[in-house]
């Protein structure tokens, strides 16, 4: 059993993601990209899910001035993400998940999270996303990568098998491959992409959008 809410150990979760969820290093880049385009220097950065602190430390260099709060619900990932940037000082830790963060309300310039959100039941999610708002200052962006269900019953199994295949293509078994297939609507519940936009929506945000999308994984921001 791993020891937190994704398919790997925090040990072995660097090295093992890349091969689980496609274009994975691409998602903190568009991140970087996005953020740099709206909020040219934020002040407060709030990443929940923040996992072994692997966003922060592509970041850091494009935010220097940045405090960054690196918050998650497994004591594991903290101490690794404590360790990888023990030489960084403008981060802080905090072993709480996204529903619990108590910060001042308008108090985050950036909240992200990335691969998180998705392991939360509905009533749960939505209280997720309505804290990250909360927490935003106005203006503020929130960014958030999930897994996402197909908008068909047709696409569905094509778009299981496809990513199947790509984890079996990075080295996985096909036993391996499958084992996380099957944690499909069992150990995460994923939403479409439009059901990710009418959350963005009801939650308060004045705008929100697709960032990006690939295989079963889709990135979105709005704005407060």
């Amino acid at each position: 059993m791993s020891d937190n809410k994704t398919a790997h150990n925090a040990a072995e979760y660097d090295e093992k993601i890349s091969a689980t969820i496609p274009f994975y290093n691409l998602f903190h880049q568009t991140v970087i990209e996005f953020v740099q385009s709206v909020e040219k220097s934020p002040d407060k950065w709030l990443d929940t899910g923040c996992g072994t602190g692997s966003l922060f430390i592509e970041a850091k260099s494009s935010f220097p001035e940045t405090h960054f709060v690196l918050a998650d619900p497994s004591e594991k990932m903290l101490n690794i993400a404590r360790l990888k940037t023990a030489t960084d000082k403008k981060r802080s830790f905090v072993l709480k998940d996204s529903e619990s963060l108590d910060y001042e309300s308008d108090s985050m310039d950036v909240i992200t999270a990335i691969q998180c959100h998705h392991y939360l039941d509905e009533q749960a999610r939505i209280r997720a996303v309505k804290n990250c708002f909360r927490m935003l200052k106005p203006g503020g962006i929130f960014i958030t990568y999930e897994n996402i269900k197909p908008l068909s019953a047709g696409g569905l199994p094509i778009a299981l098998k496809r990513w199947e295949n790509y984890q079996i293509s990075k080295g996985k078994t096909q036993t391996e491959a499958k084992q996380n297939i099957n944690r499909y609507e069992k150990e995460f519940s994923p939403i479409s992409i439009t059901q990710h936009i009418h959350l963005l929506n009801e939650a308060g945000f004045s705008a929100a959008e697709i960032l990006w999308a690939s295989y079963m994984q889709a990135g979105f921001w709005a704005i407060k």
